[in-house]
C-alpha cells in the first residue's frame, strides 16, 4: 500500500507562489497608498494653514503688519425693531484726551468707525465732513471714530490733506470699537439716538451729504439742517 505524499505537485507549487506574490503585492500596494495619502493629507494642512494665514494678514494698518479688518462694500441702512444698547467707547481726541462715548449724549450721533487705510472710508469722508457742516454739532454730532494704529498725528495729517475741517479728531488705537460694536469691516456707521442707544447702521460707504440722508435725519430725529454751524468739541 502507497501511503500519500506531503509534497505538492508543481502546479500546485506554482500556484502557491503566485499567491504568494499577490499577496505581496497587496502589501506594498497598500503601503504605497499609505504613504501617499499621507503625503496629500500633509499637503492639505499646509495650505489649509498657509491660507489661513494670509487671511489673517490679508489687509494691515499703518502700523505694518498688524491684522486690520477688510474694508467693506456699500450696503444699505439696517433699522432696529427696537433701540439696542450701545457700549460706553473709550477713546482719545485730537489733543490725547481721554473721552468716551457716552459723553456725547442729549443728541443723536451719527457714529462711523474708519481708518486712513481704507479706500471706501477715504472716499467718505469729505462726504462726512460736509454733513456735519450742515448741522448744528449741538443737535446732530458727526463723530468719525478711527482706529489707525499710528494715532491722531496720522488722522490730522489725513485731515489736512484732505482740508476737512468740520469733523473732529477722535481715535481708538486699540481697535476694540470695532470689536466692540459688532463690526465685521470698515467703515461701518451707527445711528445713535439721543438717549445712547443704536437705533441702526450701515455697513459700507455712503453718500453722506446726499438729499436722502439728510432728510433721513430730519424725519427719524426730527433735526433740521443749519449751514454755517460751526464747532467741533462734545
Amino acid at each position: 500500500m502507497t501511503g500519500s505524499s506531503e509534497i505538492g505537485s508543481p502546479d500546485d507549487q506554482v500556484a502557491d507562489t503566485a499567491k504568494s506574490a499577490r499577496s505581496r503585492w497587496r502589501l506594498t500596494a497598500a503601503i504605497g497608498l499609505a504613504i501617499v495619502a499621507a503625503v496629500i493629507l500633509a499637503g492639505e494642512l499646509t495650505l489649509i494653514a498657509t491660507d489661513h494665514g494670509s487671511a489673517s494678514t490679508g489687509a494691515v494698518s499703518d502700523a505694518g503688519n498688524a491684522p486690520a479688518p477688510a474694508p467693506l462694500d456699500a450696503q444699505p441702512f439696517s433699522f432696529l425693531d427696537h433701540p439696542a444698547i450701545v457700549p460706553d467707547l473709550k477713546f482719545v481726541d485730537g489733543d490725547e484726551r481721554p473721552v468716551s462715548l457716552s459723553e456725547f449724549k442729549g443728541r443723536p450721533v451719527l457714529l462711523n468707525i474708519w481708518a486712513t487705510w481704507c479706500l471706501p472710508c477715504r472716499s467718505e469722508m469729505g462726504s462726512l465732513d460736509r454733513l456735519q457742516a450742515k448741522f448744528d454739532p449741538a443737535k446732530l454730532r458727526v463723530l468719525a471714530l478711527s482706529i489707525d494704529r499710528g494715532g491722531a498725528p496720522v488722522v490730522k495729517k489725513f485731515y489736512s490733506d484732505l482740508g476737512l475741517k468740520s469733523l473732529g479728531v477722535y481715535v481708538d488705537q486699540s481697535g476694540a470699537a470695532l470689536h466692540g460694536l459688532g463690526l465685521i469691516g470698515v467703515p461701518g456707521t451707527l445711528l445713535i439716538d439721543a438717549t445712547g442707544q443704536e437705533v441702526g447702521r450701515k455697513l459700507g460707504p455712503a453718500e453722506w451729504d446726499s438729499p436722502e440722508i439728510v432728510a433721513l435725519f430730519r424725519d427719524h430725529f426730527g433735526v433740521e439742517s443749519s449751514q454755517g454751524a460751526a464747532g467741533t468739541t462734545p
